[in-house]
């Protein structure tokens, strides 16, 4: 068959009503010529394309398709294995895999639609026959020999399977379809009884009304009902039974007919396969991990003991596979992961695959919790041995949250928040580990959570402030600049310090959001104290972030609201951790250099601690360097003298000066300190012993009165300031 592949701007409709023509055309008696077929089935692919575009998808429409093609006589025995086979796989192709469930539901509509309207249309077919039976017995015989003819036209020419037996249950006469569904010759089958052809398998309920049947209890029942060939394979069959009654009403004859759907059966349980299994892995997807769980805790009886576990996995840096070696090798990783994590589940353990690199095993009936750490145990030690995959060896490492706990008493949602909770809580204390579920936990992560999904709308709330701690002269003591820190005044938890939500910020991409508030509030505010006090002014120093210092537009925004407040360029410094520098080159350099050729200063934060190579310094565009405050720790004591610790800053402070830059020392506390650090040649300081961090106008007044205000240290009205 040739391809349709369709244009840019042909409607999917059109394609698939185009290839759907084409898939069943000559497969069975329908007084349709080409364009009319293609015409005829445009109109049901329109109705359902609409219905998968539906949210949630009405599958109502498969069904009143299937409805549709049988009463136009689409009822070859390939015509609905191909129309089922067509839909299922282009429906998704053409209108995103991620609908691939909802057509796979619709689909599976349009195929039970199809046997319903068949088995009805069957159904008077076979009323038809019992009444011709009927009508037989008390015509001439001229009427009879003509009804008998049109019977038995009916009755051999008839696509499904039609068998007469007597009320004992011996097969008096079969058409040829029902010879050939079951392989035996009529004269086989007319020496056979309905019991020898049936499955022994068969519920008892078959045979309670094939029973009421034979009693002339029932007239008719239909179900579907399993046979074997003569051949020894087992066929689905769709059984319509009924009863020809005699002249005094008493039952004489039945009749069956049989549609054999074994290849409609076996695709409908391919497709619930796909739907509850995972495409990549083969294991169980999250919707038959969910639909397991639930049922756990619904059927579990009150006051029951039972218990329930769970070993949430995550894999460490799987990302970082994706990235540098490529999707189809972090696919050939979660395969063999997958297999892994199957071999340890030796006692039964549901294993499955939530998503991404996140895998879940399920205890149904725990023992406790040692079950469960020995399960962790062994999966880490199964998925720590080296995979060999594309001709190099990978090293891999997964986080594990576990969490047992009585089924009574609970529901699903709170066993999965809880391994969520728990599974966080492993890969925040190194990775490559379990952590067990501890209760007392739950609430501050929480709470954290809650604080991560609150922050962007927070910072639309304008929740966050600024405050300015000064950055000080040494030798005069005279305030150079400020440094902005933002704080959170949070409805319920009142105000909160960065180390409450910064980390969580960078964690959720919120900190792009919110750093470029706190530059536009810091910028306006350095603005104001400019036109009121010209080049006395301070400088305001930003901190920005690493994943703000990696965003391409990270450079206009700073340009912009040096435009939008009008400070000159001179009175912004622009803060960067001495890590954020050191992990790309490329992409800081880039950024830094253009904001130098703005005007604005950069200075590198928490120098010291970040190991980098010294001589790579010499290449950044760097005017300060903030000397972390654990060097000075040790300095702040007037009675000990600690010299290596002054020959350390000392040297960070001539390798500052050395290459042109301004040397800032934080966490200035004492006089003691702050009298060393001067004699070391340190030009700023930043620290309590100055102030702590300000209001904007408590800095006002400070730059209103530079006699009145003196350093050392915060003053009551100051220190009570959040810091």
């Amino acid at each position: 068959m040739t391809e349709i592949r369709p244009r840019s701007d042909t409607p999917v409709v059109d394609v698939l009503a185009q290839e759907w023509a084409v898939e069943v055309e000559g497969t069975s008696y329908v007084p349709m010529g080409s364009d009319e077929l293609v015409e005829y089935l445009t109109e049901i692919t329109a109705d359902l394309v609409s219905a998968l575009r539906s949210r949630p998808v009405r599958t109502a429409v498969g069904h009143e398709a299937g409805r549709r093609l049988v009463q136009a006589h689409f009822t070859g025995p390939s015509t609905v294995e191909r129309t089922l086979m067509l839909l299922g796989r282009r429906l998704p192709e053409l209108l995103g895999e991620d609908r691939r469930d909802d057509a796979l539901a619709l689909v599976g509509a349009l195929a039970a639609g199809y046997a319903t309207t068949l088995r009805d249309r069957t159904l008077d077919e076979q009323e038809a026959i019992r009444r011709a039976v009927i009508v037989a017995r008390h015509q001439t015989e001229q009427a009879l020999h003509a009804s008998e003819a049109r019977f038995r036209a009916m009755f051999y020419e008839a696509a499904i399977g039609i068998g007469l037996g007597d009320m004992h249950g011996r097969i008096v006469e079969v058409n040829p379809a029902l010879t050939q569904m079951f392989g035996y010759t009529a004269q086989e089958m007319r020496r056979r009884t309905v019991g020898e052809l049936a499955h022994p398998e068969d519920l008892p309920s078959v045979w309670v009304l094939y029973e009421r049947l034979l009693a002339g209890e029932l007239d008719n029942f239909c179900i579907e009902k399993r046979f074997y060939r003569k051949d020894g394979e087992e066929i689905i069959c769709n059984l319509t039974l009924s009863l020809v009654r005699d002249e005094r009403g008493r039952p004489a004859y039945q009749v069956a007919m049989l549609e054999d759907v074994t290849e409609r059966h076996e695709l409908q349980s391919h497709l619930e396969y796909q739907a509850f299994h995972d495409t990549l892995t083969t294991l169980p997807n999250r919707a038959l991990f969910a639909d397991r769980v639930e049922h756990i805790f619904t059927t579990t009886a009150p006051g029951s003991a039972r218990r329930v576990g769970l070993c949430f996995l995550d894999l460490d840096g799987f990302k970082a596979v994706n990235d540098s070696l490529g999707h189809d090798v972090g696919d050939l990783m979660l395969k063999e992961v997958a297999q892994r994590l199957a071999d340890q589940a030796t006692d039964g353990e549901l294993v499955a695959r939530m998503g991404g690199d996140e895998f879940v095993v399920l205890v149904e009936n725990s023992r406790g919790v040692e079950q469960l750490i020995s399960l962790a145990e062994r999966i880490l030690a199964a998925i720590a041995a080296p995979l060999e995959l594309a001709g190099q060896e990978l090293a891999v490492t997964a986080s594990i949250g576990i969490v047992e706990r009585p089924v009574v008493g609970g529901d699903s949602s709170e066993l999965m928040r809880a391994a969520d909770i728990t599974l966080y809580s492993a890969k925040a204390d190194g990775r490559g580990r379990w952590a067990l579920h501890d209760p007392s936990r739950d609430e501050a992560e929480i709470t954290r959570f809650a604080l991560s999904a609150a922050m962007p709308a927070a910072i639309e709330r304008e929740e966050f402030f600024v405050l300015y701690q000064p950055l000080v002269a040494m030798g005069d003591h005279g305030m150079r600049g400020v440094e902005a820190l933002v704080r959170w005044h949070h409805p319920q938890l009142g105000v909160l310090g960065p180390g409450r939500f910064i980390g969580l910020a960078e964690e959720t991409g919120a900190i792009v959001a919110l750093g470029h508030w706190v530059l536009a509030r810091a910028c306006r505010d350095a603005r104001c104290w400019y036109d009121e006090f010209g080049d006395a002014a301070p400088f305001v120093s930003v901190n920005v972030a690493p994943r703000q210092l990696h965003e391409p537009a990270l450079l206009g925004e700073v340009e912009q609201v040096l435009a939008d407040t009008g400070l000159p360029p001179r009175l912004l410094q622009i803060e960067l951790t001495e890590r954020a520098l050191t992990t790309d080159e490329g992409a800081p350099l880039k950024a830094l250099d253009g904001l130098r050729e703005l005007g604005v200063k950069i200075a590198i934060d928490d120098f010291g601690t970040g190991y980098s190579n010294l001589s790579y310094l010499r290449k950044l565009p760097v005017d300060v360097i903030k000397l972390d405050g654990s060097f000075g720790e040790r300095l702040r004591d007037e009675e000990v003298t600690n010299t290596v610790d002054e020959r350390i800053v000392g040297t960070l402070v001539d390798l500052g000066h050395a290459l042109g830059m301004t040397v800032c020392a934080e966490g200035v506390e004492t006089g003691a300190q702050a009298g060393r650090l001067r004699r070391l040649g340190c030009d700023e300081g930043q620290g309590w012993h100055f102030a702590a961090a300000l209001p904007r106008e408590d800095i006002r007044e400070i730059l209103a009165h530079p006699d009145v205000r003196s350093w050392p240290g915060p003053e009551d009205a100051f220190a009570s300031s959040v810091s």
